[in-house]
Order: structure tokens, then sequence, then C-alpha cells
């Protein structure tokens, strides 16, 4: 059976730590350049500016979906699918950035629901939420 020298077995036992030292060194470079370095820009004067206004945010509309299958569209009550419909696209047309809040009675029939996120695909209102109601503990 051949035996290592010592030679061969001691550097074996030595930790290499020139990686680590190479790798510490880039990310000190790293974290040196992505650092934003402080402007201290003494006697500046910066011009005063009108104070920007938020944009409004969107309006949510909401339809709900009652047990017995009639639909509202806010306040509107829907006489059929169609009208819903109808509707989606007139209001998507006049806001392209459409929300929508599907609001179902815990009794309604899922099939119901569905049917109305199927129109809202269809009417191409990509932001629609389902409202719920947090549980009681």
């Amino acid at each position: 059976m051949k035996k290592c020298s010592r030679s061969v077995h001691h550097s074996l036992t030595e930790l290499n730590i020139t990686p680590l030292l190479d790798l510490a060194f880039v990310l000190l470079v790293i974290f040196i350049i992505t650092t934003i370095p402080p402007v201290n820009d003494k006697g500046l004067i910066l011009p005063k500016a009108p104070k920007h206004l938020e944009p409004p945010k969107p309006k949510a509309n909401y339809i709900t979906v009652q047990a017995d299958g009639t639909m509202h569209l806010n306040d509107k009550e829907m006489a059929s699918p169609d009208e819903l419909l109808n509707d989606l696209i007139l209001l998507r047309n006049a806001d392209p950035d459409l929300n929508v809040i599907v609001r179902g009675d815990g009794k309604a029939k899922y099939k119901q629901i569905r049917a109305v996120l199927d129109i809202c695909q269809r009417a191409n209102v990509l932001k629609v939420d389902l409202a719920t109601e947090p549980l009681n503990k």
C-alpha cells in the first residue's frame, strides 16, 4: 500500500483562504461601486416647484350576484348576462384600466359566479377581484 509523504499530507490539512479573500475583495468592490455617494453641493439653492397631485385612484365597479341569480352592476340591476356584457364593454371603453370587484352571496351557486367571471373575460376586463369577508374567530 502506498503511503503519502509527510509534505503532501501536511499540505492537505492546511486551509487555503486565498479564494475566500478573493471573494471578500470582489464583494467589497461591488459594495463600494453600488453605494451612492451623498451629494454635498454647498451654496446650491434648488428652485421651488408646485406640489404634484397624485392621480385619482381608479373607481372600483361592483358586480353583485345574489342567491337567486340576479346581477347588479354598481346599483343597476342587469336583466340578462348580455346586458352586463354590453355595460362592461362601455365601461372598459371609457376606462381601459377598469377595476371590477365581484361580490357573490354566500348561498349563490358557483355556476352563477363563474358566469360573471366569464362575462368579465369576454369584455376584456383584466382587473377582476372577488370580495370576501374575514372569518370570525
